[in-house]
């Protein structure tokens, strides 16, 4: 069969399907049928599966209409050999991706026919267990790991290709996926978890045992004692050898002893080989986001790879550091020498080690930051990246100059600098945001502010205005803001309440945005902090939608912010106080948010009658486990903002004693 025929064989039935009627993450599905046509052309195959993915998956979320009816087709190409196997591995993660979507996701977000359809696949892809390319092997034992409504058939398909495997990575996945299959098998189920079992013994590799250990966590095997899963795991770790199996998720498998992880975890971090401890830093990472009590037990052996012979294991020991903020400050001399070529020829490393000074509050900190706002090479990002995990990109440089406002004489001259020949947007939004946060501290910047207000950064700058405050209105011509709320930028969507809401605290004209806050009052997010109490006695008509609002949700942003709204016009904490008390209560088990971190500011602010937070305020301090979300970069950093806080919300309760 010709190549010409296969392909026009597997697109039997495109043209059937009314493809604008679906929709993907970007609209309308009518993209999809010459996307498909374009996997059976070489040169435009690559770009074709890509897109696909991009369109069709995009971050998942959903299943879309448009997956339920490309599935099949997707299914055909990556079983036809005459499609290059990147692209049939691509494919076959794409269909893995959308059946975790369709198992994970709620039914309201899965479009109708999904589940038959996927049903249908499963068995057409089991061939490709059988492919000669080992990568798609691998990608086909991921995909099938989401066939739950098929466990036994799949577990048995699975275990059959296990028993002759040679590749490492494809063994590694069927083990894995083999106990998520097992929750859902019936015939196969003990079967799999009697091989599981056998796969933790002392005779298998070390790799080998680890996975099947997470394996039989994942299968909830009820005849494997967590201590012997424990003992399997510490027998590893303490040979040093973990088979290819990352540290962290080693450690993690350890379960509740955090003792025995941190004891791993140290011993690791002096591991002979390099990539070792790079991986044993990724875990004390994990370890310190989670545990306020890893500090003083990781926090020295992390500090000891300052000096290891690998640059990117200098640079992450030096993040961890700075993660850690005030408490390393035993190691800021060590930090401080590695802010030059001399102390450290790591350029990256260098950056890491500046930023992790910079939280420990160390002065020695600003005349460097200083030679990289006035040099060639900044070193930081304009941008500030918010993700889990524990990657190395280039710090931000508004969040590593934002705190440092003590140091503004010395970092204000080239900072200006920077700000009056700032070619970007991005240069400009960076460099007003640390403006705007030093505050009045940033006053000798007003004239660099005013040039700002002439470009795309205007709205920047005029909240850097707002934020130094009488000085900088002072300076500022009411006209060109009256101009600039009528004719806000029109690429920037959300100019125009944000130069409303800067406007009105400059002039104390408040009605421009209060006329495009009160068609929002009622959204979730529509309400600025504090704007209606900013009104004082004026804000006496809004009271009583106030008091609606405050109990509209539970927690979040609004009961903090109709609260304080409510607090500033009538200066009553009874009303407010429950309301906010209640809202944060439940975070004391974890998942504290910013807006749990600012309602314990605010109870602060309201002093002493805010005295029923007390207990949820002590737990907060007490509890060992940081209530935040844990395993990034932030998670640190935003509990010591709640602690800090809470112990100050805590003093002003007490009047100050």
């Amino acid at each position: 069969m010709t190549g010409s025929t296969r392909a026009r064989d597997a697109l039997d039935g495109l043209d059937d399907i009314d493809w604008a009627s679906h929709e993907h993450a970007y609209g309308s599905a009518a993209d999809v049928p010459g996307l498909l046509r374009a996997l059976y052309r070489p040169a435009d195959a690559d770009d074709a599966a890509a897109t696909l993915s991009m369109n069709v998956h995009h971050q998942g979320g959903w299943v879309s209409s448009a997956a339920v009816a490309a599935l099949p087709f997707l299914v055909r190409a990556a079983v036809d050999p005459a499609v290059a196997s990147p692209v049939r591995i691509e494919l076959v993660d794409l269909v893995a991706s959308i059946a975790a979507e369709g198992n994970r996701v709620a039914p309201r977000w899965i479009a109708p026919g999904w589940a038959e359809a996927w049903d249908r696949a499963v068995p057409d892809l089991l061939p490709l267990l059988h492919d000669p390319e080992p990568g798609v092997r691998r990608a086909t034992v991921g995909a099938l790991g989401e066939a739950h409504g098929r466990a036994d058939a799949t577990l048995a398909a699975l275990w059959t290709l296990h028993a002759r495997e040679t590749v490492p990575e494809v063994l590694g996945a069927i083990v894995a996926e083999a106990g998520a299959l097992a929750v859902h098998a019936d015939r196969e189920r003990e079967p799999t978890l009697a091989r599981l079992r056998g796969l933790t013994a002392p005779d298998a590799g070390p790799g080998e045992r680890l996975r099947a250990v997470a394996a039989l966590w994942a299968a909830d095997d009820p005849g494997a004692a967590e201590g012997d899963l424990a003992r399997v795991v510490g027998e590893v770790l303490a040979g040093g050898d973990l088979g290819g199996y990352r540290v962290a998720r080693a450690v993690a498998l350890l379960g509740g002893d955090p003792a025995e992880r941190e004891g791993h975890v140290a011993r690791l971090l002096g591991h002979p080989a390099a990539p070792t401890r790079r991986e044993a830093l990724e875990a004390a990472a994990g370890e310190l986001s989670r545990r306020r009590s890893a500090v003083p037990a990781l926090l020295p052996a992390v500090a000891d790879l300052l000096d290891d012979p690998e640059p990117d294991n200098r640079l992450f020991a030096a993040r961890v550091l700075g993660m850690c903020g005030t408490a390393a400050l035993p190691w800021a001399d060590r930090l401080a020498a590695m802010t030059d070529d001399e102390g450290e020829p790591h350029l990256p490393a260098q950056d890491h080690a500046l930023w992790a000074l910079s939280r420990t509050g160390d002065p020695r900190c600003a005349a460097p930051l200083a030679r990289r706002l006035g040099g060639e090479r900044l070193g930081f990002s304009y941008l500030s990246v918010h993700s889990c995990g524990w990657w190395t990109h280039e710090l931000s440089l508004s969040e590593t100059l934002g705190p440092l406002a003590a140091h503004a004489e010395v970092l204000l001259p080239p900072l200006r600098a920077a700000l009056g020949g700032a070619g970007t947007l991005e240069e400009r939004r960076a460099l007003c945001q640390v403006l705007e946060a030093w505050g009045p501290a940033a006053a000798p910047a007003i004239p660099e502010l005013l040039a700002t207000l002439e470009t795309d950064g205007a709205v920047w700058a005029l909240d850097a205005f707002a934020a130094i405050g009488p000085e900088a209105a002072a300076a500022v011509d009411p006209a060109r803001l009256r101009a600039l709320l009528d004719a806000p930028p029109g690429d920037q969507p959300f100019a125009p309440r944000s130069l409303a809401l800067a406007y009105g605290r400059l002039t104390g004209d408040l009605e421009p945005a209060l006329a495009l806050q009160l068609p929002q009052l009622r959204e979730p997010y529509g309400l600025k902090p504090s704007l209606f109490g900013e009104l004082g006695a004026d804000g006496a008509p809004y009271v009583g939608g106030l008091r609606e609002l405050l109990h509209q949700y539970d927690t979040g942003w609004q009961p903090l912010r109709a609260g304080e709204a409510l607090w500033r016009i009538t200066g009553r904490a009874d009303e407010v106080v429950p309301a906010l008390v209640a809202a944060i209560e439940p975070y004391a088990r974890g998942g504290v948010t910013r807006a749990v971190t600012e309602t314990v500011r605010l109870l602060g602010a309201i002093g002493p009658a805010s005295a029923p937070a007390v207990p949820v305020l002590r737990a907060f301090l007490d509890a060992d486990e940081r209530p935040v979300e844990h395993g990034g970069w932030r998670s640190v950093p935003e509990d010591d903002e709640l602690c800090a806080a809470a112990r100050a919300a805590l003093h002003a309760v007490s009047g100050g004693c």
